[in-house]
């Protein structure tokens, strides 16, 4: 019985950013390849290098990373050292399926896109000797018959929650995004019964639907919520801001256990938002629909994002006043990060505004890789640091709470994680 590991990597940067936070949700992907890999006959090890080592001492015929684009040198390191014991690596993931040919140099076999059709066919041509360099994404038009993922094999931190994958793909072109690039069969949803059967399988009592815009199609949305209100699970989703204006929909999710939402609001200048293509939203709406949503008991977890080229320096205050105005639970902060192939990457490339910091400084977290239009990468990446301080101290969290008057106690526990989570050298 050939035996495979499959790695869900994390350079040490990333895990000693989020090490703290209370929200991780544990990625799918290991756990649904692995499934995959037990039908073929295959022995199957799963490493989320969150919480784990990856084995080396270990002997093993095969080793599967996912690899995104801030996380690509460490893969490669890996990769090396693998290779260097015998071992045959795959690897896959965003990155892989932006940038094939240079992945492809650091492993045997590299996969671009969905994998569902194949990754199967792989796991057969490997055991019979005769697997390829490359295996191209074909187009996958049906997400119904997916198998269950192997979360049995996956050692998780009891903080660590579950994960489901309803939908894919997004309708929207968003310049700083590589969705576009990764998912080319459009938008596609898997059948509700066979999602809802998967959330009754989860260990966790809650769990988040990794999709990019979970109602994008309202009334496969509204079948799917009904079929698990009864689970009596909690449970996040991301969706478009201008899809919570449907009431129908936010009290479907509160009745089927909808704790937060995940709204990419992006930024409360609309210049900023003209910048990054995000049509979809409009900042004089912002308002109106967050306290929609705070009325059906909805938490929300804004994303937003520093160093769209409208941004100036006083954007930091701006929005932290804007998100204390409007009673915003939480955020997920980044500074932008020009992805390979996205449209913001070809365009600062053009301009000559890439810093040439490696893979690396592309977490949107950890580093600034680009030269702001209106500000020095040093001001945007302490603007970023400074407002996530301030809207994560005491003070903030207080002023917020008094608007958004929604599930306080989960609020203040989510709060204080993403406090944590603040490394000393930031806090300034």
């Amino acid at each position: 019985m050939p035996s495979i590991l499959l790695i869900q990597p994390e350079n040490r940067d990333i895990n000693r950013f989020r090490r703290f936070q209370f929200n991780n949700f544990s990625q799918v992907t290991m756990p649904y390849l692995a499934a995959f890999a037990v039908e073929k006959g295959y022995k199957a090890t799963v490493i989320d290098e969150y919480r784990q080592k990856v084995p080396y001492q270990k002997k093993f015929d095969l080793a599967a990373i996912t690899v995104n684009t801030p996380n690509a040198p460490h893969c490669y390191e890996m990769a090396r050292r693998f290779r260097e014991l015998g071992v045959k690596v795959a690897m896959g993931g965003p990155h892989a399926t932006l940038v094939p040919e240079e992945a492809g140099k650091e492993c045997d076999y590299v996969f671009t896109g969905e994998a569902e059709l194949t990754w199967p066919r792989f796991l057969d041509d490997f055991k019979e000797g005769k697997a390829q360099k490359i295996y191209l994404a074909e187009p996958l038009q049906s997400l119904a018959g997916l198998p269950m993922p192997r979360w049995d094999l996956l050692k998780r931190s009891s903080l660590m929650k579950g994960a489901i994958v309803a939908t894919r793909g997004c309708p929207h072109n968003c310049s700083y995004c590589c969705l576009k690039q990764i998912y080319q069969g459009g938008f596609r949803a898997r059948p509700a019964f066979e999602v809802a059967k998967e959330a009754k399988a989860l260990k966790t009592k809650f769990f988040v639907f990794w999709d990019d815009n979970f109602f994008a199609d309202k009334a496969y949305a509204l079948e799917l919520m009904k079929l698990i209100a009864p689970l009596k699970r909690r449970w996040a989703a991301q969706a478009t801001i201008r899809d919570c204006e449907d009431e129908e929909l936010l009290a479907a999710a509160k009745a089927a256990g909808c704790a937060y939402l995940f709204l990419g609001l992006e930024s409360f200048s609309q210049s900023s938002l003209e910048d990054a293509a995000k049509q979809v939203n409009r900042v004089d709406g912002y308002e109106r629909i967050v306290k929609l949503i705070h009325a059906h008991g909805i938490m929300i977890q804004a994303g937003i994002v520093f160093g769209f080229d409208s941004d100036t320096l006083d954007v930091f205050d701006m929005t932290l006043s804007a998100c204390e105005k409007l009673g915003i639970d939480g955020v997920t902060v980044s500074v932008l990060t020009p992805f390979p192939k996205t449209p913001i990457h070809k365009q600062l490339e053009a301009q000559g505004r890439l810093l040439g910091l490696g893979w690396s400084s592309m977490s949107g977290k950890t580093s600034v890789s680009f030269i702001p239009a209106q500000m020095t990468p040093e001001e945007l990446f302490a603007g970023y640091n400074r407002f996530r301080r301030r809207f994560y101290s005491a003070s903030s969290f207080v002023k917020r709470m008094r608007v958004s008057r929604t599930s306080v106690w989960m609020n203040f526990v989510m709060n204080l994680g993403y406090r944590l989570a603040i490394r000393p050298e930031d806090r300034g």
